[in-house]
């Protein structure tokens, strides 16, 4: 039996984000103790594309085979405050070189009982622990926390990866309420925490973090977002069963700190510019916006403009969200953005940019014009920002009756179009949303395939962060979720007549001890090869992604480079421009392959 096409709408929700991601919603608040129910079933309306055929994407929920049995808390028997409602994220790594990546998911817990309306006590509650899991190559997975000394004592809240230390080892960095915490990889499957020694120091909210190679000096630097000047005593309830928003609280700023290249950082969000915008950031992600070759930032704010930090060369940034189109939502208004994707989705050869919203889901075309065939090409600068097309391709009318949080941007059929899958859940209650898959259609427009696609979509869940990665090496992209105060799911891909693909792992030149003589020239690429652009070309087409850290809400996805290619049986050129200036092209590739490429020397 065919399954039911599920339709776009062609209306704004009931819901009233005046208060933002996490205001109070008037459809949201029940009559004193009502529970409340789940959320309806999508409106009834008009599709975005007709559906002629069951599409290829499929995914099953692959959690109990798997063994991965997280279950998040936030650390009280209700939702009381703004902390625990935002709910945690996850990455995809691979700590101990297997070929295979690794899942770490973090989790909040109890705030002082004395601080808290609804305290845990005795009340029964999940185990408040962060978790890492071994993947054993078999489509399972082995809970290693206890050994791997990867469980601060924190709330956490969010988690990147990356080889700080160019030692050939993936390090985490996890961020939460009071503190940031850095732990080194020591190879052996246990993790140190250096935080102290590397001289990171974060107060406040840190929500948020990325990696990148901001002054191409070889060695990856830190940016963390900070979200607000949060009080968990702070108890000013605008109705009996909510509590504060965003707005009731003062904004922060954001971090920025440069690697020293010998293990310790330094704090320059001041020098750098940085610090001089108050925001309050929800999610960001690094990459190379206008194909200068430096690694720009961009930041998702709550209720507040967004931030796009460009890269001035010269270890400073210039914000020109205004000046770009990125700053507000579609009608001119600072709105929920939560988590910010760059990809490639016409094959220009440049970035456009995804960012998923309490509301509209934006979906900005870069308008920049390539000067020359490569994907380093500078851009035309009379044709540079965005422009939101959300509204035009069927995206934001389907998702604006959900509050988006992860998602992540893949070819999930390997047909050679990017796709979008998005996870809902709701804001200020434990309102459980199914979640939506966009179909690339390869003409500008995506269609909605939840419905086909498999009930593990059309659970409700309340989601918040999410990670993505071809954990099984089939070439087919799977997805973790992580549920508010609820267990995760892992989302095997298990799509049929799919295409061709290839999957690249880049390592950079840089190895410990190395270090360029000054900022901007250096020799060797960080060893993840974070900053480096890929271009594939097949078939007589292209596709272009980046090496980025983190990507999405809360979280970050596998290091590897995939493309789906579609009917192309090899690859003519594959091309890798590194940080530090090299250019390598490997020609005749095979495809159906995970490819490492190594930095010439």
């Amino acid at each position: 039996m065919q399954m039911q096409q599920r339709k776009a709408i062609d209306m704004r929700p009931a819901l009233l984000f005046a208060l933002g991601a996490f205001s109070v919603a008037a459809a949201q608040t029940p009559p004193p103790g009502q529970q409340i129910a789940p959320a309806s079933p999508r409106t009834e309306s008009q599709p975005i594309a007709p559906v002629t055929q069951l599409p290829a994407i499929r995914f099953e929920d692959a959690t109990d085979p798997s063994d991965i049995h997280f279950t998040h808390s936030f650390g009280s028997a209700k939702l009381g405050s703004l902390l625990e409602g935002t709910g945690g994220g996850c990455v995809w790594f691979d700590y101990n070189n297997s070929g295979l990546p690794s899942l770490y998911v973090v989790s909040g817990r109890p705030l002082d009982d004395s601080m808290h309306p609804y305290p845990l006590k005795d009340k029964p509650h999940p185990s408040p622990h962060n978790h890492l899991y071994r993947n054993d190559g078999n489509a399972h997975f082995t809970d290693v926390t206890a050994q791997s000394g990867l469980d601060p004592d924190m709330y956490s809240i969010a988690v990147t990866a990356a080889d700080y230390d160019n030692d050939g080892y993936e390090d985490l960095l996890v961020t939460g309420f009071g503190k940031v915490v850095l732990y080194h990889n020591d190879g052996n499957g246990h993790f140190t925490d250096v935080t102290e020694k590397a001289g990171i120091k974060v107060g406040g909210w840190a929500i948020s973090s990325t990696w990148l190679d901001f002054d191409k000096d070889g060695c990856v630097d830190l940016f963390v977002g900070r979200y607000v000047m949060f009080d968990p005593k702070y108890r000013a309830f605008y109705a009996a069963d909510n509590y504060p928003g965003p707005l009731d609280y003062a904004g922060e700023t954001d971090k920025l700190f440069h690697n020293n290249c010998d293990g310790t950082f330094t704090d320059v969000t001041d020098k750098s510019g940085i610090g001089a915008y108050v925001g309050r950031t929800m999610g960001v992600t690094a990459a190379d916006f206008d194909n200068d070759g430096w690694d720009d930032i961009y930041v998702a704010n709550d209720r507040t403009e967004n931030f796009l930090f460009h890269n001035k060369h010269d270890g400073t940034f210039e914000e020109i969200a205004n000046d770009t189109g990125t700053a507000f939502g579609q009608n001119g208004e600072a709105t929920s953005s939560m988590g910010p994707v760059f990809a490639d989705f016409d094959g220009r050869g440049v970035l456009d940019l995804w960012v998923s919203d309490g509301s509209f889901n934006r979906f900005m075309r870069n308008l920049g014009t390539p000067t020359g065939s490569s994907p380093g090409a500078a851009l035309d600068s009379a044709k540079t920002g965005f422009e939101d097309e959300g509204a035009g391709n069927g995206i934001s009318q389907t998702d604006a009756q959900y509050v988006s949080w992860g998602s992540g941007v893949y070819d999930f059929d390997n047909d050679g179009q990017l796709d979008i899958l998005v996870f809902h859940g709701g804001l200020i209650h434990l309102i459980p949303q199914e979640h939506t898959l966009f179909r690339g259609l390869g003409n500008g427009r995506f269609q909605d395939v939840s419905r086909e696609a498999g009930p593990v979509l059309s659970e409700r869940t309340v989601a918040r962060g999410s990670c993505f990665a071809d954990y099984m090496n089939d070439g087919k992209v799977d997805a973790y979720l992580v549920n508010l105060g609820a267990e995760g799911r892992l989302l095997h891909n298990v799509s049929t007549n799919t295409g061709h693909w290839i999957e690249v792992k880049l390592v950079g030149a840089m190895r410990p001890g190395d270090q360029s003589t000054a900022p901007g020239s250096a020799a060797k690429s960080n060893r993840d090869g974070i900053g480096a652009r890929v271009e594939v070309l097949a078939g007589g087409r292209r596709w272009t992604g980046e090496r980025v850290a983190a990507s999405g809400y809360l979280s970050q996805n596998e290091g590897r480079l995939h493309f789906g290619i579609g009917t192309a049986k090899s690859i003519d050129k594959l091309i890798v421009h590194w940080p530090s200036a090299r250019v390598q092209t490997i020609e005749n590739v095979g495809v159906d392959r995970v490819l490492t490429v190594e930095e010439s020397k």
